[in-house]
């Protein structure tokens, strides 16, 4: 079109961007913004928002970030989109201070602002500020949204309250597979399975067809209660029944499930019947699987193959390094964490945390870095004396702190 007798217009580039966003194809979408700035159009509140959707899409949070603090009008759309952009990228604590400072700034807040926020929740997140944003939800009429309403039902399950989860899905007008799928999920997540189940089962009555996100949280809660067979029955009704491809995900979970039984031998036969390559989630489950039941045999053919997947990932080292602890073989231990140095890759720090008067406080292993410290760590030396008077021992074999 370029080479032709026809210009561009706005259009094209909006048609154009949204191309790149879709693909994550960054170095076309850089290259679109270079001839943006050479015509002069890259202020336009319609490429603005583009240009950012087209900057989280592909990773670059930071650019989006840029033309968001650069734009001289802001609408409801960009606001939006920065605020999927942060939630989408792990930037989720960033999303919800956007949020509140929007709210604060007086600027009107529209439905899909606050699914967007509603979206960046996640287990570590205050539910009073969940609860805040409920009454802003009702104060505003929302409350016939269905994308909102199912934000509000993932929100409160994320943060620990399912009994409000289960209230707000009971209150919808209008139920779509979203709603059943974060209700669905919120039983699962909570360790429910068997009424995950019911769930499932009245999702059908009610004639919503399921979706692959819907067999992934079945899948899960099948797992954590045992039902091995119900779970089969349902990867093999996905596509026999219901036209679904099962994912990579869905093997994984599949994995999980036998590996949990105790099933080695199976999971590892289902992983050689597979369509597919199977994906970086298989061999984490099945190497998952192996430290709970301390199968070294099985556990380093996992870890070898989960490192020829993924070699900076530390999740292979520490589970056979723990594996090896189970069965005390220490010299085998010993060589797993020195290759982990020797390749420089470095275990993911575990966290833990609380919610003290709408305010989330957050812990690692060994943090001095709160306020409290000193009282913190006075009260877990007093209830440590109170447990090892009478007969605690901790069980060390699998302590891995020390040495990454």
């Amino acid at each position: 079109m370029q080479c032709g007798s026809v210009d561009p217009n706005l259009l094209t580039y909006l048609s154009s961007l949204m191309a790149c966003s879709g693909l994550q194809a960054s170095s076309e979408g850089r290259q679109i913004h270079g001839l943006l700035w050479k015509l002069g159009i890259q202020s336009d509140l319609c490429i603005e928002s583009a240009l950012m959707d087209m900057y989280s899409k592909c990773g670059s949070v930071g650019d989006a970030w840029k033309i968001f603090e650069s734009a001289e009008e802001l609408d409801e759309v960009s606001m939006t989109v920065i605020l999927v952009g942060f939630a989408q990228n792990g930037f989720e604590e960033e999303a919800i201070q956007i949020f509140v400072k929007i709210i604060k700034s007086g600027i009107e807040v529209d439905p899909d602002m606050v699914s967007a926020v509603l979206g960046a929740f996640g287990v570590d997140a205050s539910l009073g500020l969940g609860t805040q944003i409920h009454a802003l939800v009702i104060k505003k009429n929302f409350s016939d949204n269905t994308f909102v309403i199912n934000g509000l039902i993932n929100m409160y399950s994320k943060c620990g309250d399912l009994e409000d989860s289960i209230k707000v899905f009971h209150l919808m007008s209008q139920r779509n597979s979203v709603s059943w799928n974060s209700l669905i999920a919120a039983f699962a997540r909570h360790g429910d399975g068997f009424k995950a189940l019911e769930m499932y089962d009245e999702m059908r009555l009610e004639g919503i067809q399921p979706t692959d996100v819907t067999f992934l949280s079945l899948l899960h809660a099948c797992s954590h209660v045992g039902l091995v067979e119900r779970g089969m029955e349902l990867v093999e009704s996905m596509a026999k029944d219901h036209g679904l491809s099962p994912r990579s995900e869905h093997y994984a979970c599949v994995i999980d499930l036998l590996g949990r039984a105790g099933l080695l031998t199976e999971a590892k036969q289902f992983i050689a019947r597979l369509p597919e390559n199977p994906g970086i989630e298989v061999w984490q489950a099945l190497l998952g699987a192996c430290s709970i039941h301390g199968d070294s045999e099985m556990g380093k053919y996992a870890a070898d193959q989960l490192l020829l997947a993924a070699p900076e990932s530390p999740a292979p080292y520490v589970l056979l390094s723990n594996i090896y602890s189970s069965e005390g073989r220490w010299k085998e231990r010993a060589r797993t964490i020195k290759r982990m140095r020797e390749m420089g890759v470095s275990k993911e720090i575990g966290m833990s945390w609380i919610e003290i008067e709408k305010k989330v406080q957050s812990f690692v292993v060994g943090d001095k870095m709160h306020a409290q410290s000193g009282n913190i760590y006075g009260v877990l030396a007093e209830l440590f004396r109170h447990m090892t008077a009478e007969g605690y021992a901790p069980d060390k074999s699998q302590e891995i702190s020390t040495w990454i």
